[in-house]
């Protein structure tokens, strides 16, 4: 019985440090997390396990904060050699609720057909994770390519700046896709993506 009350004193305090211990910086709000990463380029994994994502894995993912304007940041995807998508995050409205579009390019720089699709967040515009519920434009396009089983996507991106990573998801029912990007250890900024041609000078 004496050991059993020696030990409980010691229980209490190893608990009650853990409770206390830091869980590490905490996250920035949404835009200066990205703003902290402007300009550079951050090498990311696919995490999820979808077998339909085995090409994405074999490819060397790279992402580039390239803009930042004030409420819009564009976010060129890299995927092997494929550099036709670019991620657009733009704040609007009164309250800065987010927006996310997906841009789609072919290699002419003209777009494709399915492009421009995402939603507006449902998340606190600070957060440092945001969803996307498809809105009807999207649903729409999704219905005129033949592909209705989109129109459940939420698409989600994470800006988690006290553990240096960014994150990009996708999830619906019996899919899910998720890639994380290390922040901590920018890497060489890729080719230009792929644009229209410039104007004749």
């Amino acid at each position: 019985m004496m050991l059993k009350l020696a030990f409980a004193p010691a229980i209490a305090f190893a608990l009650a440090a853990c409770a206390s211990a830091p869980s590490g910086p905490p996250d920035l709000p949404f835009a200066e997390g990205l703003a902290a990463a402007c300009g550079k380029a951050f090498e990311g994994r696919v995490v999820s396990h979808d077998t339909v994502d085995d090409e994405w894995r074999e490819n060397r993912l790279v992402v580039h904060v390239r803009d930042c304007e004030p409420g819009v940041f564009r976010l060129p995807l890299s995927v092997g050699e494929d550099r036709s998508r670019t991620w657009v995050l733009t704040s609007t409205g009164e309250n800065g609720a987010w927006e996310l579009r997906h841009v789609h390019r072919h290699e002419d720089g003209s777009l494709d057909a399915l492009t421009d699709y995402g939603g507006f967040s449902i998340s606190d515009p600070a957060a440092a994770r945001q969803e996307f519920p498809a809105d009807q434009s999207t649903k729409d396009l999704f219905d005129k390519e033949g592909i209705p089983v989109s129109k459940t996507n939420v698409w989600a991106v994470e800006v988690r700046s006290g553990q240096q990573m960014f994150a990009y998801e996708l999830k619906r029912p019996e899919r899910f896709f998720r890639v994380e990007v290390d922040l901590s250890t920018p890497v060489e900024i890729p080719p230009p993506h792929w644009a229209p041609p410039a104007p004749p000078m």
